[in-house]
């Protein structure tokens, strides 16, 4: 089955919708006007429940069917919250309003294409059960989607299996591709003060050089990768800050280096911590300096339930034909943390191709609204085929 008529019908709406909430971007769980946009939209299409504050500033929507006696639950999941980049565009009317913010990474489209799945459910109702719309702060390094969980969001409203979506440049437009198992990579952060002695430039045995030494952690880091893990497992430690020193001529008496670690299983996760630990107290030591060590736990895997995967597949395919799903993609070193929810219910998290676009967190980047129909109506087909209404 194509795009469903009544969708495609107003995808001009949802554009609209899609367009405001690109112009008026928020960060983290500071989307009280997008929260309050969403809720206003789903108390208008005669949602259930509408339940706005889980997880600080979530919404939720609840739309139950023509019939219940499934009593079956399934939540979809939409990301609101926006990204501290400035947009480069000056050519599209929708550009961002507020200063230094813009929607990077399409969770404007998201959060569109639920809102009008959610119209079109609650216009028909077709399904036996109930499906509960999604509207999460903060997946941009606030971890809303933990916050949710913790308030209970899985319980209240009963849910049973839970579903995710993220548009993918460079994937064909309108396209889904998706994988059971480990799909998208655990996230960590570290900051590493190297503390030595200071001194001056021209008498450097007069100090312990943090600068020499915070050179050969950079270096030796990438052994790990290199030396420690099974070439066929998937690791990337990336230094992405190195601070330190004031003129050129003193070496300073402490440095910090920082980055992030990017894992696909628990055991390899455990190793990069361990040897990164291990490797920098080495190295401190061999330079007769100190190390003091902040290593941060991040977002988890993003781990597909092979069931439920292969259930958004077939749906997928109804919508867009066999020919344009793909179920053995490669998984993204990015971290998600749609990861809380699938640790909390089984579910899939599933990529919609862009198209030919500039890459999501680029200043240049936009949400594609060709697609919108196309994920729209897989959220509604979702429901309805998953719920049948007999």
């Amino acid at each position: 089955m194509p795009v469903i008529n009544r969708i495609a019908e107003f995808h001009p709406e949802i554009t609209e919708w899609r367009r405001h909430i690109h112009a008026n971007p928020e960060l983290l769980f500071d989307t009280h006007k997008t929260s309050a946009f969403v809720a206003q939209k789903l108390r208008e299409f005669g949602c259930d429940e509408v339940v706005e504050g889980i997880g600080r500033t979530g919404v939720v929507g609840l739309i139950r069917g023509k019939a219940t006696g499934s009593g079956r639950v399934i939540g979809m999941r939409a990301d609101m919250d926006a990204l501290p980049i400035t947009e480069r565009r000056a050519d599209v009317p929708h550009k961002s309003t507020n200063p230094g913010v813009m929607h990077a990474c399409g969770h404007d489209g998201h959060t569109a294409m639920l809102l009008g799945a959610a119209k079109y459910m609650a216009e028909t109702r077709n399904f036996d059960g109930a499906v509960a719309v999604i509207f999460q702060p903060a997946e941009e390094g606030g971890g809303g989607g933990k916050e949710m969980v913790d308030d209970g969001m899985m319980e209240r409203f009963g849910i049973n299996e839970v579903y995710g979506m993220h548009n993918w440049p460079g994937v064909p437009e309108g396209s889904f591709w998706t994988r059971p198992g480990p799909v998208m990579a655990a996230a960590d952060q570290f900051d590493f003060r190297i503390i030595g002695k200071g001194a001056h430039a021209a008498k450097p045995h007069e100090g312990r050089d943090p600068i020499q030494c915070a050179v050969q952690m950079v270096s030796a880091f990438q052994t790990i990768v290199s030396r420690n893990l099974d070439p066929l497992e998937s690791l990337v430690i990336s230094v992405t800050k190195f601070i330190g020193g004031t003129a050129h001529n003193v070496i300073p008496g402490d440095v910090t280096i920082s980055g992030t670690v990017r894992t696909l299983t628990d055991e390899v996760r455990d190793l990069a911590e361990k040897r990164m630990r291990g490797v920098a107290l080495g190295i401190a030591a061999a330079h007769d300096c100190e190390v003091e060590i902040d290593y941060r736990r991040g977002y988890p895997v993003v781990v597909n339930h092979e069931a439920e995967t292969e259930f958004a597949a077939s749906v997928a395919r109804t919508v867009v034909g066999e020919d344009r799903v793909r179920t053995d993609a490669t998984p993204v070193m990015g971290g998600e943390d749609f990861a809380y929810m699938l640790e909390a219910r089984p579910g899939n998290f599933v990529f919609i191709g862009q198209g030919d676009t500039a890459g999501v967190h680029h200043p240049d980047y936009d949400f594609n609204d060709d697609i919108i129909p196309v994920g729209a109506t897989y959220w509604a087909k979702l429901a309805e085929t998953a719920m049948p209404a007999g």
